[in-house]
C-alpha cells in the first residue's frame, strides 16, 4: 500500500520549514519552530479555563474543557504528544476542544515536565499526580469520578498507558478506560526493525523518523536501564492483568505502529478488553487535522467514538469483547 497523493501532498506541506530532528537537533529550536502561532481552531465549547495541580516538583499546569455548563459528565485527562521534549497546552488546545465537544466529556489537558529539562520519569510523576488530583477535585471540575477515562497520543499515549498501571498498583485512582493513540510503548524496541518492523519500514519520509525517534529518546532517557521500566515502556510491565478498557488507535504509515498494535494484543491476552483501530493512509501526527484531511476525520471519530461508548452501560460493565479493525 502506498499513501495517497492528498496524504503525501500534506506531509511534505508539514515538513516544510521544520528543522531536521537529528544529532544536531535543539530542543529550544525545534519548540520555537513548533509554536502555536498559527494553531488549528478547534470548536468551540461552554467553558476553557488553566488550572494547576500539585506535583512532586512544583505545580502542574493543567487546561480545562466542559462541553455544556453546570452538568455533571463523563472525564477525560488527556496528555499530548511530543516526543517528552515538544508541546503543551496550546499545542493540543483544538484537539482536547475535539473531545470535549464531540464526545460530550469534560477534558482536563496536563501540561507534563519535558525532557531534556526533566528527563524520565518527569513526565509520568506528572501524569500521575494530575490524574489523581482530576479524581480527587472531580465534583468542581464538574467530572463523574466513576467515568473517569485517561487519553494521549504518541508520547501522550505511553503516558495514557502508564497511569492505569500506576493506579492499578497504588490503590487508585479508578480509571475506567484508557484511549491510547499511536503509543510509544517500547522505549527498548530499538529502531532496526527486528523487534516491530514498522519501525524499519516507515521511517523516512513520513513525518516521524527513525532518526526522530533516537533523538527524542536520547533527550528522555537518561539511564539505559530506564528504557526497560514500564514507566517508559508499558508493553515491558510485569502484568497488564486488571487494567481498565482501552482503545489503540495506529496508523499504516507510522513507524510506532506495530509496537502499538502489540501491546493492543499484550492487553487483550492479559483479560483487557481491546480495540485496535488501523488508519489507512494514516501518519504518527495526523490527530487533530482532520478539517484538512480525510483520514485525519477518520481517526478523530475513532476516538470519539470510543470514548463515548466507553462510557455506556455496556462498556462500563466489562462486557466489550477484544477486537480489531481497520478503518479506510
Amino acid at each position: 500500500m502506498q499513501l495517497t497523493q492528498e496524504t503525501r501532498d500534506f506531509i511534505d506541506k508539514l515538513n516544510e520549514g521544520f528543522p531536521a530532528i537529528d544529532d544536531d537537533a535543539s530542543a529550544a529550536e525545534l519548540r520555537a519552530a513548533a509554536s502555536p502561532g498559527a494553531a488549528i481552531q478547534g470548536p468551540d465549547v461552554a467553558l476553557v479555563r488553566d488550572l494547576t495541580a500539585p506535583g512532586p516538583a512544583g505545580s502542574i499546569p493543567l487546561r480545562q474543557y466542559r462541553p455544556a455548563p453546570d452538568t455533571v459528565a463523563p472525564g477525560v485527562v488527556y496528555f499530548h504528544g511530543g516526543g517528552f521534549v515538544l508541546g503543551d497546552l496550546d499545542s493540543h488546545d483544538h484537539v482536547c476542544r475535539i473531545i470535549a465537544a464531540r464526545a460530550g466529556v469534560v477534558v482536563v489537558s496536563v501540561d507534563y515536565r519535558l525532557a531534556p529539562e526533566h528527563p524520565f520519569p518527569a513526565a509520568p510523576d506528572d501524569a500521575f499526580a494530575a490524574t489523581r488530583w482530576v479524581s480527587e477535585n472531580a465534583a468542581e471540575l464538574g467530572i463523574d469520578p466513576d467515568r473517569l477515562a485517561v487519553a494521549g497520543d504518541s508520547a501522550g499515549g505511553c503516558l495514557a498507558a502508564v497511569v492505569p498501571l500506576l493506579a492499578r498498583d497504588e490503590d487508585g485512582p479508578a480509571i475506567a478506560y484508557q484511549a491510547l493513540v499511536y503509543p510509544v510503548v517500547d522505549q527498548g524496541g530499538g529502531s532496526d526493525g527486528r523487534l516491530y518492523p514498522s519501525r524499519a519500514e516507515n521511517g523516512d519520509n513520513y513525518l516521524l523518523t527513525t532518526a526522530a525517534m533516537g533523538w527524542f529518546g536520547k533527550q528522555y532517557i537518561a539511564t539505559p536501564a530506564d528504557r526497560h521500566d514500564f514507566r517508559a515502556s508499558p508493553i515491558r510491565a510485569a502484568s497488564l492483568e486488571g487494567l481498565p478498557p482501552a482503545l489503540v488507535l495506529t496508523a499504516d504509515f507510522d513507524p510506532l505502529r506495530d509496537e502499538g498494535e502489540a501491546y493492543a494484543r499484550a492487553l487483550a491476552a492479559a483479560g483487557v478488553p481491546t480495540t485496535t483501530v488501523r488508519i489507512n493512509d494514516g501518519f504518527h501526527g495526523i490527530l487533530g487535522f482532520g478539517q484538512f484531511l480525510s483520514p485525519a476525520r477518520r481517526a478523530e471519530s475513532a476516538l470519539v467514538s470510543a470514548l463515548r461508548a466507553a462510557f455506556t452501560e455496556e462498556t462500563s460493565s466489562g462486557q466489550r469483547s477484544s477486537s480489531t479493525e481497520t478503518r479506510r
